[in-house]
């Protein structure tokens, strides 16, 4: 079955963002009736203190109901009543400083902004080196007096030359925190810029004012050095940022490139290029050779092989013939394909996949709070901690100059540059790194939540097995004919009756039933009713026919003691036995084998090794499942379990203390996907189990879940170490500086590293790779 991923969550209402998406359930939980999901793209914003003003401001907007802004992402997402527009969004963010303007609806518009905005990004690194370049030029002669000091050169420059060359540093250069800085003062707020203007501002000045008072004397008393290298580490710091923080972004804009702009498509029997937005579905689009497929849908003609790595994680190209799925975004190999469109545009799966991935990265995890917490009192604390060292020095009976020297490497440390990157630039690459497996994540807190799984809980058919059983088995009952059944039922024809009831189910075992008789032998069902669980019944010609186990035939008051020798037969085999009953009286056996996939027993032992236990709840006989179980080395299982039981099956391991993930694809699985501490679909599933699940695979390969424990417990670990990094900095750095043990050039260096390193430590995420991938 194509992926219809509700990937991000289906809307309920039929509720559309203000850009024509669903709003995602996990973000914020499910609106209310008329509301919308509005996405900004924001500039000008450079630590954590400007992203709390931004969010402040948006959600002091009448109407909005929650709004959560990315440093790392420059971005906004805002739910608000569906009378706010985005342009009064984006105008309540400008009143504070800051730039920004709503997201395009399409996502050829999108990529064509995204294009335009990372060239932006690219000449904006360059203009930034370019400054950083003429401002170590000009600070280097400034801050080689201090570092020739230790080896015994002592090395002074006229103070008017100092003067000279800390001049265009503070002023040219610093332009940039000067005007932040007044943005955040006439917002009554406080931020990184605000920081670094006053301190290099009170250096400077006072280095300024010891020129024009003493002239030659002041050289030994001068602080333009420490001035100018602040700035300059800055920007410096600022600069490595971006180049960092382009790079966690990366999973993105891969994804973007996928989706061709143009499409031929065949109308009158003739190809015509068409923007793939014009595109509708059920029309027939030719793939040429080194193409990539426009759209979801199904090949009608041709035969090739597609590079599906990029969507699915599937590094080994897949054979696509006439009938086949196709996926928009995969790469055509050497045959020319002619596919009828299923889904286009906004609707396609990789349009979908792009969408989780953006609202993943642009969630917040739970220990974010707490940053948030800290950020909104961080820049008034400085302040007035750089204040009380300040008046703390000239009481202690210190000169104005120590003074001075204390608060302004109190001021320098304390930027919290990398408090408010810590958590988004880990998520970023984190989830970035997960889709590229083919791991989907689509909820932030469970992300959180995975990374202390210690017990993962399988469905059976069709994800520890193939999910495409095959017929092994039909046994007609001795008598059922003579027992009011009808005459003449032998093989074929409990065959055709058990097939045609089945034509209206999904279920992987109906399939199997199905496609041993050919579609044109079986009549028509009326009445049709599937019961989760338990089977299917039907009208076929006039008869109540009924397939199902041994719970369904109870609940029906079926007989099934004349069926239990076979049975018993098929079970004892180790395959699945359903009950044919025909009029309120069993008639038949079917046996079904479903193969134990190649991959699972792998997926046990690599989840063995990260000491997680492995389980097993099935619906199936105990037979079969005892098999399955023995052949993959599971920890326990329970058969015959009905859909209701799983979830209280999770349930009670939750009680027992332990952390369950459950994996499943099916309906069934969906109540137990979501009672589990985290739910993990096969993106091959139903609808209803993914949407179900926080987190998505998007093949059915069970070796991906404990690479999703993993990818979930590095990311949480990069992000406590971001956390770590980003308070010790300060916590120990604001002591040192306010204690006198820094200069302000020192203080600069420590907070310029602080952001970087945060960043580049959140970067080895991106060269994660599942364990069974890895050479």
């Amino acid at each position: 079955m194509l992926m219809s991923l509700a990937l991000e969550g289906k809307t309920s209402q039929g509720e559309k963002t203000s850009q024509g998406e669903p709003r995602p359930a996990a973000r914020g939980g499910a609106p209310g009736a008329g509301s919308s999901h509005v996405v900004l793209d924001i500039t000008g914003m450079t630590c954590a203190a400007c992203a709390g003003r931004v969010e402040n401001a948006l959600k002091r907007v009448p109407g909005v109901a929650q709004a959560t802004v990315n440093l790392a992402l420059e971005r906004a997402d805002v739910d608000a009543a569906a009378g706010i527009t985005p342009a009064q969004l984006a105008a309540a963010v400008e009143r504070t400083g800051f730039g920004a303007h709503p997201r395009p609806p399409s996502a050829a518009e999108r990529r064509r902004e995204e294009e335009a905005r990372e060239a932006e990004r690219a000449a904006a690194e360059r203009r930034q080196l370019m400054l950083l370049v003429f401002s170590a030029v000009l600070t280097l002669p400034l801050v080689l007096p201090m570092v020739a000091a230790p080896f015994g050169w002592h090395l002074h420059l006229d103070p008017w030359i100092e003067l000279a060359l800390a001049t265009p540093v503070q002023v040219l250069v610093g332009a940039r925190f000067y005007r932040a800085a007044w943005k955040a003062v006439r917002a009554f707020s406080g931020n990184m810029d605000l920081l670094v203007a006053l301190g290099t501002s009170a250096a400077y000045a006072f280095s300024l004012y010891m020129v024009l008072d003493r002239g030659e004397a002041a050289t030994g008393h001068l602080y333009f050095e420490g001035a100018a290298a602040v700035i300059t580490l800055v920007v410096f710091g600022k600069w490595l940022e971006a180049r960092a923080k382009r790079g966690t972004t990366a999973a993105i804009r891969a994804l973007m490139t996928l989706r061709p702009e143009r499409a031929h498509v065949l109308r009158d029997g003739r190809e015509t290029d068409i923007g793939v937005d014009d595109l509708r579905p059920g029309e027939h689009v030719v793939v040429r050779p080194g193409e990539r497929i426009p759209v979801d849908g199904t090949i009608v003609e041709g035969e090739s092989e597609a590079d599906e790595s990029l969507i699915t994680g599937e590094s080994v190209p897949v054979v696509k013939r006439m009938g086949d799925k196709v996926t928009a975004g995969a790469l055509n190999g050497v045959g020319r394909l002619v596919v009828s469109a299923v889904a286009v545009g906004e609707d396609t799966t990789l349009a979908r996949i792009i969408r989780l991935v953006e609202n993943a990265q642009s969630g917040k995890a739970p220990v974010q709070r707490l940053v948030d917490q800290v950020s909104a009192v961080f820049v008034p604390t400085v302040i007035v901690i750089a204040i009380l060292a300040f008046a703390g020095w000239l009481i202690a009976g210190h000169g104005l100059e120590e003074a001075l020297v204390a608060a302004v490497s109190v001021l320098v440390i304390a930027c919290p540059c990398a408090l408010g990157l810590a958590t988004p630039a880990a998520l970023v690459a984190g989830t970035g790194a997960a889709a590229r497996a083919g791991i989907l994540v689509k909820d932030i807190e469970a992300l959180e939540r995975a990374a202390v799984v210690d017990t993962v809980v399988f469905d059976k058919t069709g994800t520890l097995t193939e999910g495409r059983p095959a017929l092994t088995d039909v046994i007609p009952l001795s008598g059922a004919g003579e027992a009011g059944a009808g005459p003449g039922l032998d093989r074929d024809a409990l065959l055709r009756l058990a097939a045609a009831v089945q034509a209206g189910s999904e279920h992987p075992l109906a399939r199997a039933v199905m496609a041993a008789v050919p579609d044109a032998a079986l009549p028509p069902v009326q009445g049709f009713k599937a019961l989760v669980g338990r089977g299917v019944t039907g009208t076929v010609e006039g008869r109540t026919v009924a397939i199902g186990n041994r719970d369904l035939m109870t609940e029906l008051g079926v007989d099934v003691a004349p069926a239990e020798a076979a049975l018993g037969e098929v079970e004892g085999g180790a395959r699945t036995a359903v009950v044919v009953a025909v009029d309120g009286r069993a008639v038949g056996v079917l046996g079904i084998a479903d193969p134990v996939r190649g991959e699972a027993a792998e997926a046990v032992a690599l989840l063995a090794a990260r000491g997680v236990r492995a389980e097993m709840l099935t619906g199936d006989s105990d037979a079969v499942a005892r098999k399955v179980a023995g052949a993959l080395n599971l920890a326990a299982y329970r058969a015959g379990v009905k859909p209701a039981d799983k979830s209280a099956a999770l349930e009670a391991l939750k009680g027992a203390g332990r952390r369950p993930a459950m994996v499943g694809d099916g309906i069934n699985d969906a109540p137990a996907l979501a009672a589990a501490e985290v739910g993990i679909a096969l993106g091959t599933g139903t609808d209803v189990a993914v949407e179900a699940a926080p987190v998505t695979l998007m093949r059915p390969d069970p070796r991906l879940v404990p690479a999703a424990l993993d990818i979930s417990r590095r990311t949480v670990r990069k992000i406590r170490q971001n956390l770590f990094w980003a308070f010790v900095y300060n916590v120990i750095g604001i002591p040192l500086a306010a204690a006198g043990f820094l200069t302000p050039a020192l203080a600069g260096a420590a907070m310029a590293m602080s952001s970087v390193s945060v960043v580049t430590n959140s970067l080895w995420l991106k060269r994660w790779r599942p364990d069974f991938l890895r050479d």
